[in-house]
């Protein structure tokens, strides 16, 4: 019993990972636009900028925003789209 149990979840949990899927758009995206920043409100803020956000049918921008670093000398690696499978893969701007 414990074992049907623990092979259902491994199946489960290999559900999940293969939803998370690429997705490949087929329009390549719009031009990056110039944001005008704002003073950052600490000096332990960084300047995410804004990038193109795929909604299903069109890109959206999504503006730039100040972040505070989650830990001391962390760097800010940006949104980017990557040519992949005959189209574009949105890749999510995370920190290192």
């Amino acid at each position: 019993m414990l074992r049907r149990g623990l092979i259902g979840l491994v199946l489960a949990g290999g559900l999940v990972f293969s939803a998370a899927a690429d997705v490949v758009i087929r329009i390549g995206p719009p031009h990056v636009r110039i944001e005008r920043r704002t003073p950052p409100p600490s000096r332990d803020h960084v300047w995410i900028s804004g990038y193109h956000r795929w909604d299903g049918n069109a890109y959206v921008w999504e503006p730039g925003r100040w972040e505070r670093r989650p830990r001391p000398h962390a760097r800010w690696v940006a949104h980017r789209y990557v040519r992949r499978d005959g189209g574009w893969v949105f890749v999510e701007g995370h920190w290192r």
